[in-house]
């Protein structure tokens, strides 16, 4: 976790200019609901003083359906104390109830265990058309089927999975599109509590020692053989490498050949970006890339990642949270496999560089077709103002509207004051929980409670949320790409899992349409070749679209 700034980038931030000037949007606030929606989830990170590595990372939150109803649910990841002290803390999870509350439906539901908990990733692995729920944790990861009826049983053995790797930020794909979810693992460092070491701010007391201070240990790949049997095919997949130390994990086809490709965010260690060669193997290409290193060639404290193609220019660039005095990277895909980092000469450079990113995503929530910038922050260190005073421990979160043109703007003062409350801030999700059309927050604080934010005006424009539900393909939808086409132009999104920092969002889309009132296109290319196209669909609905039969009831 580096905290010098390259020359080149002061240089930049200081010539940058006609980005920074904001241009409002339809007055949209985010308003923190969570005591009124009910949710009342305190993270727990076990610290008794002793200031052990994993209390800096936090957790993540799924903001996912669960029981297929169409309305999203919440699943809060938990840590627990390192040392027995009479008190319990599990995982929490949350029924939507379709009024803008939930109920606490975590007793009784098999989730309800202590585990140090991380990351979360849901997919339907089976094709039971349940969302099953895998959890990262330094204990060991666990693997739970959904059996229905709130019901969750750990299926970790029988599975064959098997990862004690401090595992944090994981995800869901079919790498090898042969109809079943496989599984990637972001494993970060080899530590224990036997093997922590001793870092200082000041020279005589103890701080959080950063991952530079530690072995980095690999990442793993668990392939889906069906009936519910994984097999670990990391080192055959061509990703074995012991000196990654991973937080966060990316499924998207950056050079666009159809197979999803694996972005691995790094802390202190090169970034990773695994190619996919459609024949089982990855070929890793992040240096050629331009993604591996910050603009200076050192290696930043990556965490949280996304991807979208934020510009309209038809392909995905990617996003990725960094370590104070860092900024966001925010690489611009030039195609041919080359991204060129545009955050250092924008304001999303500028805004971002003293603060320290976790979770980050690409999201619209004004819905006016382009896809903004959000980034949740929180420094490791709570007493990190002694030393450096222009840094701070509690950091507000950072929205960065959309412009067009490749532009954005800090619009983070302009979302009300609930927003710009400063935070821990480590997992996060989005998810329309509202059923309103506009996409709303959560946030998962470390050693703290959550955050719940309603979004109040983004639905003044116009919206399409499509959910999908494959045959061929594997029953999530994941990879499928959905492009849609209205007089504002054209749009695409990719169905993924993961993304953000050890969490996941819906995994339904939404665009958003500003004024037009006809999609006049909506297509969808599915993992297994399928093509679907449908004409002149009405927005501002919720529409399941079906692999074999097309727009279906919900």
């Amino acid at each position: 976790m580096k905290t010098s700034l390259g020359g080149s980038t002061l240089v930049a931030l200081l010539i940058a200019g006609a980005t920074s000037a904001f241009v409002p949007d339809i007055n949209v606030r985010f308003v923190d609901t969570t005591a009124k929606a009910g949710i009342h989830f305190q993270h727990n990170t076990g610290g008794t003083g002793k200031r052990y590595l994993p209390e800096t990372l936090g957790s993540g939150v799924a903001f996912v359906d669960l029981d297929g109803d169409g309305w999203a649910d919440l699943l809060f990841i938990n840590g627990k104390d390192f040392t027995p002290r009479g008190r319990r803390s599990t995982l929490a999870l949350y029924r939507n109830n379709h009024n803008g509350t939930f109920t606490d439906v975590t007793r009784g539901s098999g989730l309800d265990i202590e585990m140090y908990g991380f990351g979360v990733a849901v997919a339907d692995y089976d094709n039971d058309g349940r969302p099953d729920v895998y959890i990262t944790a330094l204990d060991g990861d666990r693997l739970f089927h959904n059996e229905g009826n709130w019901h969750f049983r750990d299926a970790t053995a029988e599975s064959g999975i098997k990862n004690v790797n401090f595992g944090t930020s994981a995800a869901w794909f079919d790498y090898d599109k042969d109809g079943k979810a496989d599984l990637i693992v972001a494993n970060y460092a080899t530590w224990s509590q036997n093997t922590d070491l001793w870092c200082s701010l000041d020279g005589s007391s103890k701080s959080y020692c950063t991952a530079e201070s530690y072995k980095g240990t690999s990442s793993r790949l668990f392939h889906n053989l069906g009936g519910g049997r994984f097999e670990d095919v990391t080192r055959k997949a061509g990703l074995i490498d012991d000196t990654s130390k991973s937080l966060g994990v990316l499924i998207f086809d950056y050079n666009g050949d159809g197979w999803p490709d694996i972005f691995l965010a790094n802390d202190t260690q090169p970034n990773k970006l695994y190619r996919n060669l459609g024949n089982g193997t990855f070929k890793e290409e992040g240096m050629q890339a331009g993604v591996a290193y910050a603009e200076d060639g050192v290696a930043r404290g990556a965490m949280g990642v996304d991807a979208a193609d934020y510009d309209h220019c038809g392909r995905p660039h990617l996003l990725v949270g960094n370590f104070a005095n860092q900024m966001l990277g925010l690489y611009h895909n030039e195609g041919m496999g080359f991204f060129v980092d545009e955050a250092p000469s924008s304001t999303v450079g500028r805004s971002s560089l003293l603060s320290l990113t976790f979770a980050t995503f690409f999201m619209d929530y004004d819905l006016d077709g382009w896809d903004d910038i959000l980034a949740a922050n929180g420094h490791i260190e709570p007493e990190i103002s002694r030393v450096q005073p222009n840094l701070q421990y509690r950091e507000p979160p950072l929205m960065f509207r959309n412009l067009g043109h490749g532009k954005f703007a800090d619009a983070s003062n302009s979302l009300g004051p609930d927003f710009q409350k400063p935070l821990v801030a480590r997992g996060a999700a989005y998810a329309d929980f509202d059923h309103d059309g506009d996409l709303d927050l959560v946030f998962n604080n470390n050693n703290g409670a959550a955050v719940l934010y309603t979004n109040e005006g983004g639905n003044k424009n116009n919206w399409l949320n499509v959910r999908l539900v494959g045959t061929k393909s594997n029953r999530s939808g994941l990879d499928a790409v959905v492009r849609v086409e209205s007089v504002l132009g054209k749009q695409w999104k990719t169905v993924h899992s993961g993304s953000s920092y050890c969490s996941q969002s819906d995994l339904a889309l939404t665009f958003g349409f500003a004024q037009d009132k006809v999609v006049s296109s909506v297509s969808v290319e599915w993992p297994s070749g399928t093509k679907q196209q449908f004409k002149n669909v009405p927005v501002n609905q919720f529409i399941v679209i079906d692999e074999t039969r097309g727009i279906v009831p919900h």
